[in-house]
């Protein structure tokens, strides 16, 4: 195994983080944007008013999206056997 294929590799796997989190991770952004705007406007600043709404968005977007964050790890599973088993 040479440079190349382990650099490769590195980027494959970072472009798979990269698209299974990347749903998860915006949606939290743009649900606590809105649940930071809605505090300034009524200036509550209750502390589980941030934290629980953005809690059940992302366990949604993951029971959601688990089909593909696991299609996407299975591939690039498969990808590194394949690689393994052909010796590079």
């Amino acid at each position: 195994m040479n440079e190349v294929e382990v650099l490769e590799i590195s980027r494959d796997a970072v472009f798979t983080l990269l698209k299974v989190v990347t749903p998860i991770l915006s949606v939290a952004l743009f649900v606590g944007l809105i649940i930071g705007i809605f505090q300034a406007l009524t200036q509550i600043q209750e502390m589980t008013l941030a934290f629980v709404p953005k809690i059940i968005s992302v366990f949604v977007v993951i029971i959601l999206l688990f089909p593909f964050m696991l299609n996407q790890m299975q591939t690039l599973t498969e990808s590194l056997f394949n690689k393994i088993a052909n010796g590079g």
